[in-house]
């Protein structure tokens, strides 16, 4: 990075996380909110003025940020992901709850500017998906379920996490390929299950539990989010080793790993 400010841009500035991403850059050295939106008429956020979502392309026009980081909702962040594309902004997106065709949206952005996008941004949550990958490899045959918690304002369920995590268990174990969601009456467990069990439930920021048992024994793999200042700080990392990248898709894991590859 160059000794410049990171200058970033922040949509949905009025939710739970474009709120935190707002107060953990402005507690950071080195990093400007050069946008924020929102589309809901919203007060200044940490000394920040928050204009309307539907001018994003003029404000990146005229401000080019360096990166815009975005947690809103999954046609929110399609259209934020081509005003990124035609103003050649980088995009930082926590959003989840995509549909196969707006995956597609988002990735056709990916073609002209470098795209991040991450189902979480919290450490200890990559560090997770690794250890599950390894558990479920390394013990086969054993039963899976995963249970994720999160507070009661949440609308995609399973979370996003749940779903990667899901994956990962997937790809390392081919004799799991169908995922039961609760369980209700006479269902006792099949060949080829995995559980999957969301909560919803006060103020949780996040919780998930990956539960491996078999051969008279369990493993129990849990990640807690104590706030959502996490996921913001990770965001924030995010952004800053972006905006140096070249256009292409990429995924949090891939700037954990450059963190590591420089110490």
């Amino acid at each position: 990075m160059s000794a410049d400010p990171l200058s970033i841009a922040v949509t949905g500035a009025g939710g739970r996380m474009g709120r935190e991403v707002i107060e953990a850059a402005a507690a950071r050295e080195g990093v400007t909110v050069a946008v924020a939106v929102n589309r809901t008429e919203t007060d200044p956020v940490a000394g920040v003025a928050v204009g309307d979502a539907d001018r994003l392309d003029d404000l990146l026009a005229s401000e080019a940020p360096d990166a815009l980081v975005d947690f809103t909702g999954p046609d929110s962040a399609v259209a934020y992901a081509a005003a990124c594309a035609d103003a050649g902004v980088p995009l930082v997106t926590g959003t989840t709850g995509f549909g196969d065709a707006q995956i597609d949206d988002i990735r056709a952005a990916s073609e002209a500017v470098p795209v991040l996008k991450a189902s979480n941004f919290a450490r200890g949550v990559a560090a997770l998906r690794r250890a599950v990958r390894e558990a479920a490899a390394a013990l086969p045959g054993y039963d899976v379920e995963l249970t994720e918690t999160h507070h009661n304002a949440k609308r995609d369920a399973p979370s996003g996490t749940a779903k990667s995590i899901l994956d990962d268990v997937e790809g390392v174990r081919e004799d799991l390929d169908e995922r039961v969601h609760g369980r209700k009456g006479d269902a006792p467990r099949e060949s080829g299950e995995i559980g999957v069990h969301a909560r919803r439930a006060g103020d949780v920021t996040g919780e998930h539990e990956v539960l491996l048992a078999g051969n008279r024994e369990t493993l129990e793999l849990t990640h807690r989010a104590g706030d959502r200042g996490v996921f913001a700080e990770g965001a924030l990392d995010a952004a800053e080793w972006l905006a140096e990248r070249d256009p292409g898709w990429y995924g949090f894991g891939d700037v954990l790993d450059a963190g590591a590859a420089d110490e």
